[in-house]
């Protein structure tokens, strides 16, 4: 069974940075195609990036020029690095991995971005 656990939240100030990285474990070689999603209080979760296995990455507008998705495949991990976040970049962020089933997804790690 595919699980994903993500990691790496916590509280920024405008402007700072953070990397999320979302670990997955079980059944699978390589990672698949996976992405990050994000989900602010209140508000409809919305897509942040998504990866390819060959690692054509599409981002959502409002992120593109300030994360980046990177993956280790030997570590079986997907990175998230946030930069220039602001307020609007606060939320639950959630990986999901493309699996032969379906989707996997993780339990989500919360980014808090102070003004």
């Amino acid at each position: 069974q595919v699980q994903l656990l993500e990691s790496g939240g916590g509280v920024v100030k405008s402007w700072g940075s953070l990397r999320l990285a979302c670990r997955v474990s079980g059944g699978i070689a390589d990672l698949p195609g996976m992405g990050w999603y994000r989900q602010a209080q209140g508000k409809q979760r919305e897509r942040v990036g998504i990866q390819a296995e060959v690692c054509t990455t599409r981002y959502a507008g409002s992120v593109t020029g300030r994360f980046t998705i990177s993956r280790d495949n030997a570590k079986k991990t997907l990175y998230l690095q946030m930069n220039d976040v602001t307020p609007e970049d606060t939320g639950l962020y959630l990986c999901v991995a493309r699996i032969p089933s379906g989707e996997s997804w993780g339990r989500g790690t919360q980014v808090t971005v102070s003004s």
